[in-house]
């Protein structure tokens, strides 16, 4: 994102608000990249279902102001992603902080939600709360995962947190922290139970090939560190598999032509894999196995019930660093095996494999591929196990994980300010 890009109030005084108050509730929300907008668009929906009248605004992008929520700043402000463009942008960012919540403060919302993006919302949320606001923050960093002690500073920032995973609020509660499990969004998007043939059938499949889907991460750096590995895997998979299908959803044309390039290599006597423009959701149902970096990647598989290899590399110094500073709590890194400790279903097979780090090698993710691929009974069992974890993940099975969060954030609203 180029730092040309203006802000939508001016650099100098804080704006005031363009609408008078009444009796409707002013909701704001702080949506800092395309999946908080995505969280956003849904939250405004269901707050609104609750609070007809309710105005909402603050930072948010298309989908969000497709639902009559009033952006003060182009959402691109705040969609950084790495330490160096941060640090690039950092004197705008900070800028930006300061004008939105003076504009925040003189606005005096019902209740303020910073959506994800924890960096900056957690400053903003904790300044707000400072003021006397009520402050929610949708969706918990990954406490479980390392530096659970970060729960009791997220509480010094938000009123409220709403959870998308189970085991986090007894984590917060530990610290005094008050904490909402609120269902995942993604678990309102698949259905129970696939539909594998109409998959199939949507990609040009055939019905009765084995089917591998192979996603070796949606970045740039992850293809570079496991593109490799992965498309090695898959042709000695293949190899092994007569008339085995390979599927590989692209994340976007950059990732289409560099997987492309890869794939130049293809054994001519295999059948050609099947390279798609997105369709992520689509390769995973169609599939038998999926072979596929660690990441929110595993909870989509999972939710598509299907059995599934994890690997995943970083940079050898991150890893050295992370591992002697102890900074992870798990022993395990895929979110289908996490989730099913924490729900009770641990047991001494993961349910995904992983091979991460050094163990991430073409032979290794090959031979856990096809282990699967000739266990049909393990399978099975993997299926049956995740339709029980895709229950876990929905907080109120008879609504949407947008509804539970308008919910508690509607609770909050009438419960009185929020003391810091």
């Amino acid at each position: 994102m180029s730092s040309s890009a203006p802000l939508s109030a001016a650099s100098g005084a804080v704006p005031a608000s363009p609408h008078p108050r009444s009796g409707a509730p002013l909701i704001a929300l702080i949506a800092g990249e395309d999946s908080g907008d995505q969280l956003g668009a849904d939250l405004v929906a269901a707050l609104r279902a609750r609070h007809p009248q309710a105005r909402f605004v603050g930072i948010g992008g298309a989908r969000m102001q497709a639902r009559g929520f009033e952006s003060w700043y182009d959402i691109r402000e705040l969609s950084l992603f790495g330490l160096a463009e941060v640090v690039a942008h950092l004197p705008r960012l900070l800028r930006l902080r300061r004008e939105l919540v003076a504009r925040l403060v003189a606005a005096k919302p019902d209740v303020v939600v910073g959506i994800d993006a924890p960096d900056f919302n957690l400053g903003v949320e904790q300044r707000l709360r400072r003021a006397g606001l009520r402050t929610v923050h949708y969706v918990s960093p990954s406490v479980w995962a390392w530096r659970e002690n970060r729960a009791e500073k997220i509480g010094r920032s938000a009123a409220r947190v709403l959870c998308l995973f189970p085991m986090e609020p007894p984590i917060y509660a530990r610290h005094g922290v008050d904490a909402r499990f609120v269902g995942h969004p993604l678990a309102d998007r698949f259905p129970l139970v696939s539909d594998r043939a109409a998959a199939r059938e949507a990609l040009g499949l055939p019905q009765d090939a084995p089917v591998l889907a192979v996603l070796p991460g949606s970045r740039s750096s992850e293809l570079a560190r496991l593109g490799g590995p992965f498309l090695a895997a898959a042709k000695k998979v293949a190899a092994a598999l007569p008339g085995l299908r390979v599927a590989i959803p692209a994340a976007n044309a950059r990732m289409h032509a560099r997987l492309q390039a890869l794939l130049a290599g293809w054994p001519a006597d295999l059948a050609p894999p099947l390279l798609l423009d997105g369709r992520a959701h689509e390769a995973m149902q169609a599939a038998d196995v999926v072979l596929l970096a660690s990441g929110t990647a595993t909870l989509e598989a999972m939710l598509a019930k299907r059995p599934m290899v994890v690997g995943y590399r970083v940079s050898p110094v991150s890893y050295r660093i992370a591992r002697a500073l102890r900074m992870l709590r798990t022993d395990v890194y895929a979110l289908p095996n996490i989730l099913a400790r924490a729900c009770g279903l641990g047991e001494r097979a993961l349910l995904a494999p992983e091979l991460m780090q050094d163990d991430c090698t073409a032979g290794k993710l090959a031979g856990a591929t096809l282990a699967l691929f000739r266990d049909s009974e393990r399978r099975g069992h993997i299926v049956a196990a995740f339709e029980q974890l895709h229950r876990a993940l929905r907080a109120d099975l008879s609504g949407s994980a947008a509804d539970a969060a308008a919910a508690a954030i509607g609770e909050l609203m009438e419960g009185g300010h929020a003391q810091a």
